[in-house]
């Protein structure tokens, strides 16, 4: 696992991976444009992308969203490589970065037809909280401290 620029070719390829497969579970149309590579850059926010034999097969983003409270953006695996633990070591990778990037807290959403993600930040301590930033496509919004 490691950091990489948020505007890579890798961080990109996994991001529209994670795009279109969004698309298919909500539809066509636009996803929200919250965590362009600027803000998953530094100094306040990272992209981690997990290797498994040298091939990119996770990747997501931590950006600042007030002082102290961090978010995870654009988590993905991709599909031949789920079942395997990577979104759990990603999530903690993720997690890494926030407390170097020195939040105290992190914050993140999911949507509906997404419950094996639910399923996973709840076993990793995430705890619900209220709508913070007005997603559209989120049903889920929880938050842990670090």
């Amino acid at each position: 696992m490691r950091t990489e620029a948020a505007d890579s070719l890798v961080a990109v390829r996994l991001v529209e991976a994670m795009v279109a497969e969004m698309g298919g579970l909500y539809g066509p149309g636009e996803m929200p444009t919250s965590a362009r590579p600027d803000e998953l850059s530094p100094p306040h926010g990272a992209f981690v992308v997990l290797y498994e034999q040298g091939e990119p097969v996770a990747g997501g983003g931590v950006k600042r969203l007030e002082h102290g409270v961090g978010e995870i953006k654009r988590m993905y695996v991709v599909p031949e490589a789920r079942s395997r633990g990577h979104a759990r070591r990603l999530l903690e990778g993720l997690e890494d970065a926030a407390r170097a990037l020195g939040y105290a807290r992190l914050r993140l959403d999911t949507g509906a037809h997404q419950p094996h993600a639910l399923a996973l930040y709840e076993s990793a301590g995430y705890r619900p909280v209220r709508d913070y930033n007005d997603n559209p496509l989120a049903a889920y919004w929880g938050e842990k401290r670090l």
